[in-house]
């Protein structure tokens, strides 16, 4: 099986048309359409890869199971050439690190300035999660790393993990919302809450409600955005956990206020978490490094006591 065909193939299902795909991969849209026949016939499929719609191309089921096993096959050659690189003492290549708000705000700057300074050839990208516990992309590996809250329930050999920091995801509300008058959180049961991650099922508002033995509410949004959970707060009548970092931060602090309940809040060790496998690589080694100067930084300006 050649690269080449597997290129054509995850161009079309990327571009969702062959004459895209077929740009992309810089060739004629006939010769693309003939390099994804070979692959059908090389495989002995006895069916199609790709299905034609009227609005483009779309992966037949035997296509999609092909197509993400080639973006695999194609990223773990990539690793592979810049892990050579990189044994060679030459640090290229890419890695792809999700964070939550927490530490997209207050621990990923100072990292990328000094992991940049000192690995100019290194591409960073950062995604946001707001709720990382089920860890889908970083066993689907499309981020190389993830910075945020550690789960207690990690399977055992299959993460490294890095504890970084400490933080309380506190309930928050819009400036002068009624529900800034609870004082306990089974107060807030009936309240709307806005949920984070991918379902009601998940999410610290759930497990800080489980954590207090009391039934978790019902969600009244799902979200799994930064500026979606700041607008529903600021805006809506929601009730919603956030970072206490985050809470108070100024621009924050004009729109949402901090409910002070008796329960003081979800307590929260955030760290990065890698793949077992991926832990000996060279680059997320220096960027764990970087992470942890920039995380020492951070603990100590919080830990420093207050100028009177």
């Amino acid at each position: 099986m050649k690269l080449n065909t597997l290129n054509a193939l995850v161009a079309a299902v990327e571009e969702g048309s062959l004459r895209g795909a077929a740009r992309q991969v810089g060739i004629s849209q006939p010769a693309l359409t003939k390099m994804v026949r070979e692959l059908e016939l090389e495989l002995e499929l006895g069916t199609s890869l790709l299905q034609r719609t009227s609005r483009g191309v779309l992966p037949t089921a035997q296509g999609k199971v092909l197509y993400e096993r080639a973006v695999k096959a194609r990223r773990e050659l990539a690793l592979a050439v810049d892990e050579i690189s990189q044994m060679g003492g030459r640090m290229v290549g890419q890695v792809h690190l999700g964070a939550v708000p927490l530490a997209v705000m207050l621990l990923i700057p100072e990292t990328l300035r000094t992991f940049g300074q000192e690995f100019p050839e290194i591409r960073l990208r950062i995604s946001e999660e707001l709720y990382v516990a089920q860890l889908h992309k970083l066993r689907s590996q499309e981020v190389d790393m993830t910075v945020g809250g550690i789960p207690h329930d990690l399977s055992t050999g299959e993460f490294f993990v890095e504890p970084l920091t400490r933080t309380s995801m506190v309930a928050t509300v819009r400036k002068g919302s009624p529900w800034l008058k609870a004082r306990r959180l089974a107060d807030l049961q009936t309240a709307r809450w806005v949920f984070t991650g991918a379902n009601s099922e998940s999410g610290y508002a759930k497990l800080f409600f489980e954590h207090h033995n009391l039934i978790p509410p019902r969600a009244g949004a799902i979200v799994n955005s930064t500026l979606a959970l700041l607008s529903l707060v600021a805006t809506g009548d929601y009730v919603a956990l956030m970072p206490r970092q985050i809470a108070l931060q100024p621009l924050a602090q004009q729109f949402i206020s901090i409910i002070e309940i008796e329960e003081k809040g979800l307590e929260l060790e955030v760290g990065a978490i890698l793949r077992s496998d991926a832990a000996s690589s060279p680059v997320l080694r220096h960027l764990l490094t970087h992470l942890h100067r920039a995380a020492n930084q951070l603990n100590q300006a919080t830990d420093a006591p207050a100028r009177p």
